[in-house]
């Protein structure tokens, strides 16, 4: 007998509204509500809003949980700014990546600051034990797996600011991208940071699970005339796969290494001691054996994960993540190749279900949104 799925606090909203319900990492989750395209262009062209909340939050609190951090993440902690947000990742002792994800450095409103981790929902238990295998004396730190007692809503896309603004009672049209601050929305606690997943401008809300449905609502309420849409996660991941940014599982896993990935930038090595700095310091110096790459089809037929890309007749890499895009019109994917076929205009051919198509290497992002 199998377990049931876990269920977010919004679960009854979905199915009541139509959504098409999925097994997620052990999470009932809607993949989609109606079309995956409207809901992926709702986005780009007003808001969609997406219950992100099977992400995993992991809350530390104590004086010394920065430097707890700093000694598990690749990204330096101990000089996060109040109210700043990065981008990092957890590596094995292999230099190889067991999770993408986000570090928040916090303050409540009495005062106490404290440091969230956001991390993806198929790693939770995973990385849980991870950190808990890792945290030898390091001093006064408590984690707090706040999963369960909080959800997390993302409403992402042009109109984001007027609705989130409308809501809460910080000024977030002022946060900067990658910044969060503990506000109040209507009353209640809430969360808000500048970040997503869909390169689109927007927000993340964190919020008690008992106020997940009333927050949610009142996002409705606020976008109703702006084009607001509910978007499930098929929409999620053609916006992301159009931004260009990887998913674990996809162009993410324990086989990859950062600068493998594109992802150098995540790894800060002077002077820091964390799982697999000393491997990545070696595969730093060395050419990776492959590459993540963007591409673009010349037809409209869609590359799948795991097919295969050719240079000519001999292979040189593999599909991770494909789709045919809905805001570009053309087939695109990106695919781990090697070095020597990595470059931005090299010819190369995708396997299609036994047909050759052929393609090119683009550079990252397929899209990116206009600011003003």
């Amino acid at each position: 007998m199998t377990d049931p799925l876990a269920r977010t606090p919004l679960h009854a909203w979905h199915v009541e509204h139509g959504g098409r319900m999925v097994d997620f990492a052990g999470w009932s989750m809607p993949v989609q509500y109606g079309s995956i395209v409207e809901e992926h262009l709702a986005t780009r062209r007003a808001a969609g809003v997406f219950d992100v909340s099977h992400m995993a939050r992991l809350r530390f609190d104590g004086p010394d949980a920065a430097a707890f951090l700093d000694r598990l993440l690749t990204r330096r902690v101990s000089d996060l700014p109040l109210g700043r947000i990065r981008y990092s990742l957890v590596t094995n002792d292999e230099g190889s990546i067991l999770d993408d994800v986000l570090v928040y450095h916090l303050e409540t409103p009495g005062g106490r600051r404290y440091h969230l981790l956001v991390v993806n929902a198929s790693n939770r238990q995973k990385i849980v034990d991870w950190i808990r295998q890792r945290g030898e004396a390091v001093g006064d730190v408590e984690m707090q797996d706040r999963t369960g007692e909080t959800a997390m809503i993302s409403v992402q896309g042009p109109a984001a600011v007027q609705i989130v603004a409308s809501l809460v009672k910080a000024k977030v049209g002022d946060l900067g991208y990658y910044c969060g601050v503990v506000t109040e929305q209507f009353g209640r606690p809430c969360t808000v940071s500048r970040t997503g997943y869909t390169g689109e401008d927007g927000f993340e809300l964190i919020v008690r699970a008992e106020d997940a449905l009333e927050v949610w609502k009142n996002i409705f309420r606020a976008g109703r005339e702006l084009g607001i849409a509910a978007a499930g996660l098929g929409a999620r991941d053609t916006l992301r796969l159009e931004a260009g940014m990887p998913l674990y599982g996809h162009e993410l896993s324990e086989q990859i290494d950062p600068y493998q990935a594109g992802l150098g930038f995540a790894v800060n090595l002077k002077d820091r001691a964390f799982p697999g700095c000393e491997a990545l310091a070696r595969r730093k110096a060395a050419e990776a054996s492959r590459v993540r790459v963007g591409l673009e089809l010349a037809g409209r037929r869609v590359p799948r994960e795991q097919y295969g890309v050719f240079h000519d007749v001999q292979p040189v890499g593999e599909i991770t993540s494909g789709t045919f895009s809905p805001t570009l019109q053309k087939s695109i994917a990106m695919a781990y190749v090697s070095p020597e076929s990595s470059a931005a205009g090299t010819e190369v051919l995708v396997d299609v279900r036994g047909r050759r198509e052929p393609a090119r290497i683009v550079p990252l992002p397929f899209y990116q949104r206009t600011t003003h």
